[in-house]
């Protein structure tokens, strides 16, 4: 049921954006957003935060007034797994794959053992010419490094509470 609601809400929020004519780049600049944040607005895969609710308003103002609350309700994150069928998807896909090792070790190398936060993240599609005159795609991925703990047991809050008397 919830699936089901999800789809019928992405098609109405998809089809505002197509009647506003806009691009995913206009309304980040009109929002304040990056452009993958909107689209992730605009699939229910982020929650529109009140702040933004008013600027993504102005930006889409035939957005419904139920679905605009709806996006501010936390979302349910998820994916087909048919999409790597996409060649765009499985592409994108590919790179990470190809080149996630050399990535791992650079991000290890220069910040120490962790990883880069898909939460506290930021993500930006930009076109650019390149030196050829030809266009270019870059994605950017911007975020958070996360050390990775040495488990200590005297860390632990579970080890260090008081035991409860039965």
């Amino acid at each position: 049921m919830m699936e089901q609601n999800k789809e019928s809400t992405v098609a109405r929020l998809q089809a505002a954006k197509h009647e506003s004519g806009k691009s995913y780049s206009q309304l980040a600049e009109e929002t304040g957003l990056t452009n993958v944040y909107v689209a992730q607005l605009l699939r229910r895969q982020a929650q529109l935060k009140p702040d933004t609710a008013p600027l993504l308003l102005a930006a889409l103002p035939d957005l419904p007034e139920d679905h605009v609350r709806e996006m501010m309700r936390a979302p349910l994150r998820s994916y087909d797994p048919n999409l790597i069928q996409d060649p765009t998807v499985y592409r994108l896909n590919e790179a990470v794959m190809h080149f996630g090792e050399s990535i791992k070790e650079i991000i290890n190398e220069e910040f120490g053992d962790g990883i880069m936060s898909a939460i506290d993240f930021y993500c930006s599609v930009d076109k650019i010419k390149g030196v050829d005159g030809k266009d270019r795609v870059v994605v950017t991925f911007d975020g958070k490094y996360l050390p990775h703990s040495e488990q200590k047991s005297e860390h632990m809050v579970s080890r260090t509470r008081p035991s409860e008397k039965q």
